[in-house]
């Protein structure tokens, strides 16, 4: 994803004038067979960041990452023979790309490392649980199995990180997530897990208070799929919008439904300045198409489910003016070349996070962690800067510090 940052503040009536210019189409169009991550552009439509914010929804200035961490180091690394790491996660199904994002931002760690250091060579494992939460419980087994692996990023989604981590936890894994951000998670006592982006328990109120207080939205309808995601986030922006939530308008769907008819007859009823939608692309192209070709230009909002290329692909012009919000940071010019050169396509959502999250144990590995225990270990005591943002973690597994990043098709 091509992101080149602009530090202009979005003002309430360019909010507005903006989602009222939306494109309508005809029809629902199906949903894209093609399940890789793509490029940022869409036609003539991309992904462009515009403020990241606090938690109280105010313009912070973006971190200097001149100092981060460098997965080459001083390329004097020598470890072990056959240490891996590993990523699980979507690597096929619908929401495929948010995963092939991930793992191809820590295989991009784990080569620029492997390129800078001839005496510690070090796999990447990929482990495909198609970001279902049952059919990750039949994955991870596995991935404990081989003792080769030292260190996840990963598992990627809410829901297959809630249906495995006491197993992680239970056989010492350590398991850094660059994108599972139910708040719940950290709240279950375990002992391996560490996030690398600020949860849906910040993203939220910070998003809600945007919408409000600087677009200057009166009414707001929250729609939320059934994942542990896309609950956690609505129910979060809703009660972070307080008054401007209208609750009649409230409304759930189920992933995997592409017929929202129902539930556009009666956002178009409710007449909102925006909606904001909790969960993943796969339904939210479908969902903004039919809102648009009913005649609904209410703005339309989402977080970082939706934040992928496969949105604009899938939505078309639908999406334009679409604001999307992320824990993740916009891609550094200098990590937009390198990924491209080895995956063939532009960055997207979570791939920088998922760059800096292997970084952390590549250099725990360089520093002579061998076992899963220890890099536990490394990595609870770890305090350095990222591409896109500090880490270090509190007893939770939670980030000291974390901002949200507001974006907008154009």
């Amino acid at each position: 994803m091509t992101r080149t940052i602009t530090r202009s503040r979005m003002t309430r009536a360019a909010l507005v004038i903006g989602a009222a210019a939306a494109l309508a189409v005809a029809g629902c169009a199906s949903k894209s067979t093609d399940n890789g991550s793509g490029g940022a552009n869409a036609g003539p439509l991309s992904i462009k960041p515009l403020v990241q914010i606090d938690s109280q929804g105010k313009e912070v200035p973006k971190t200097d990452t001149s100092t981060a961490a460098n997965p080459a180091g001083d390329g004097k690394a020598t470890c072990d023979p056959n240490l891996a790491l590993a990523y699980a996660g979507a690597l096929t199904g619908p929401n495929a790309a948010l995963g092939i994002n991930i793992d191809d931002g820590a295989k991009l760690a784990v080569d620029e490392h492997n390129k800078a250091n001839p005496g510690c060579q070090v796999t990447l494992k990929p482990f495909d649980t198609e970001g279902d939460p049952q059919k990750a419980t039949q994955i991870v087994p596995k991935l404990l199995d081989d003792q080769s692996v030292i260190g996840l990023v990963g598992p990627a989604f809410s829901g297959e990180t809630k249906a495995t981590g006491q197993q992680l936890s239970d056989a010492g894994m350590p398991s850094l997530t660059s994108s599972a951000t139910n708040a719940t998670l950290t709240k279950n006592g375990w002992k391996t897990f560490f996030r690398g982006l600020a949860n849906d328990g910040l993203q939220g109120p910070a998003v809600a208070r945007y919408l409000v207080n600087t677009a200057g939205y009166k009414k707001i309808c929250v729609v939320q799929d059934n994942s542990d995601y896309g609950t956690g986030l609505a129910q979060a922006v809703a009660q972070g919008l307080g008054p401007a939530a209208d609750a009649s308008c409230a409304i759930s769907i189920k992933a995997g439904d592409r017929d929202f008819s129902a539930t556009v007859s009666k956002l178009s009823s409710a007449k909102p300045d925006a909606i904001f939608y909790g969960g993943y692309y796969s339904e939210a192209a479908p969902l903004v198409q039919q809102l648009r070709s009913a005649g609904v230009k209410a703005a339309f909002v989402s977080g970082d489910g939706s934040n992928d290329p496969q949105f604009l692909k899938q939505a078309g012009d639908s999406a334009k003016d679409a604001l999307l919000s992320c824990p993740c940071g916009p891609a550094p010019d200098t990590f937009e070349t390198a990924y491209k050169a080895l995956n063939g396509q532009e960055s997207g959502v979570y791939s920088v996070e998922a760059y800096d999250l292997a970084t952390v144990m590549l250099k725990g590995i360089d520093a002579g962690k061998k076992t899963r225990a220890e890099m536990v270990d490394w990595v609870r005591n770890y305090d350095g800067q990222g591409l896109a943002r500090h880490y270090k973690w509190d007893s939770t597994g939670e980030l000291a510090n974390a901002l949200i990043w507001m974006y907008q098709v154009k």
